[in-house]
């Protein structure tokens, strides 16, 4: 059993807002919306225009007339917060909240987020477990509505999809040093040849540079072999022209 995760939102008051959020949870996978009066008739035009491809998510949609009634059906509630409030309930961090998760694989998990202009009030937080407060720029702490339900969602997504956050790319095939060093003496003798180590004093310190540039590649076989051409190319080049 999974982790079922559902999105509250106390009193909201733009249609489009919500549209927003329920765009941004479809991208992350969480289809549980919840919201306490709203303070128009849901769902509006706006809601329907912003939610675009996550409307099936605004047709599932509870609305519930008290914030206790939307809880019921988790374990765990999470308010979002801009500031700290005092209040004697559990701040934490989004490092914490990562924790949170990592701990409570199995219970329903509820995120509670305030109207736009006010945040949620002392009696919403008392509902919940924790408080968590996105960390953002000093200067300008409030952040819109649709944008904190994204950050959390993303938060989320990530617990929810470890595995293709820690997958690596495919292994590149790295040509072995010995063709490195072929390609390199082709080079040096062909810059040699035409008479590019002047003057001589500096061709030590030259070829260390080159060796440096080259030998800190990591070319494919296939790579190996255009550079090789493209060298070779120009030097044939050179050769014509005289």
């Amino acid at each position: 059993m999974k982790t079922k995760f559902g999105i509250v939102l106390i009193k909201p008051q733009l249609g489009e807002n919500i549209g927003a959020c329920a765009r941004a949870m479809k991208n992350f996978g969480i289809k549980n919306l919840r919201i306490v009066s709203p303070k128009f008739s849901f769902p509006n035009h706006k809601t329907k225009v912003t939610s675009v491809g996550a409307f099936d998510i605004i047709r599932k949609t509870k609305v519930y007339n008290k914030v206790e009634d939307s809880l019921k059906a988790f374990d765990i509630v999470v308010s979002l917060s801009a500031r700290r409030r005092d209040i004697n309930k559990k701040q934490i961090t989004m490092s914490d909240f990562s924790e949170l998760l990592k701990n409570n694989k199995y219970k329903n998990v509820g995120l509670m987020f305030g109207p736009e202009s006010s945040g949620l009030s002392n009696k919403d937080l008392s509902y919940s477990n924790y408080i968590l407060q996105i960390p953002t720029s000093k200067n300008f702490k409030s952040l819109n509505l649709s944008h904190s339900v994204t950050v959390i969602c993303y938060e989320v997504f990530k617990f929810l999809s470890i595995k293709k956050f820690k997958k690596q790319g495919k292994k590149l095939s790295i040509s072995p040093k010995f063709k490195i060093s072929k390609l390199t003496n082709h080079l040096i003798k062909l810059l040699d040849k035409n008479h590019f180590f002047l003057p001589k004093e500096k061709k030590h310190a030259m070829l260390l540079n080159i060796n440096n540039l080259i030998y800190r590649l990591e070319p494919s076989d296939k790579e190996l072999r255009i550079l090789a051409s493209i060298i070779s190319s120009l030097n044939k080049k050179k050769i014509n022209d005289n």
